[in-house]
């Protein structure tokens, strides 16, 4: 049976919520981790409104639904707009396909290569 979207992202939160427990009591590494989180997303140089929707097209990219619930929703909370979640999905989704024009350039160039005539000397 295929789960709603919906569904999706409830048992992820679920998940979430068991698992950040389950951690928070046993691992010093997840611990360390959160602190590191909580550094990275700070307001900085970069506000944590931008770093969270860096977060959304890195999350993309990646292919992870479960950072894509969680960053969206810090993003909202960090006051990014709609829009602004919209425009970095489109970045994401240029970087998720810009790469492949790269290499299919280098994939020319290896093509001319093998096929150029071969000078002898």
């Amino acid at each position: 049976m295929l789960l709603s979207e919906r569904e999706k992202i409830d048992d992820i939160k679920k998940i979430r919520r068991n698992a950040h427990q389950y951690y928070l009591e046993r691992s010093k590494v997840y611990r360390k981790f959160l602190e590191l989180e909580a550094a990275a997303f700070k307001d900085g140089a970069l506000s944590k409104r931008e770093k969270e929707l860096i977060a959304v097209g890195i999350s993309i990219v990646t292919n992870c639904e479960g950072c894509l619930e969680w960053h969206i929703r810090e993003a909202l909370e960090a006051s990014a707009t709609e829009a602004q979640i919209v425009e970095a999905v489109g970045v994401a989704i240029e970087m998720g396909i810009g790469p492949t024009s790269v290499s299919s350039r280098f994939a020319a160039a290896v093509l001319e290569y093998n096929t150029a005539p071969q000078k002898t000397s």
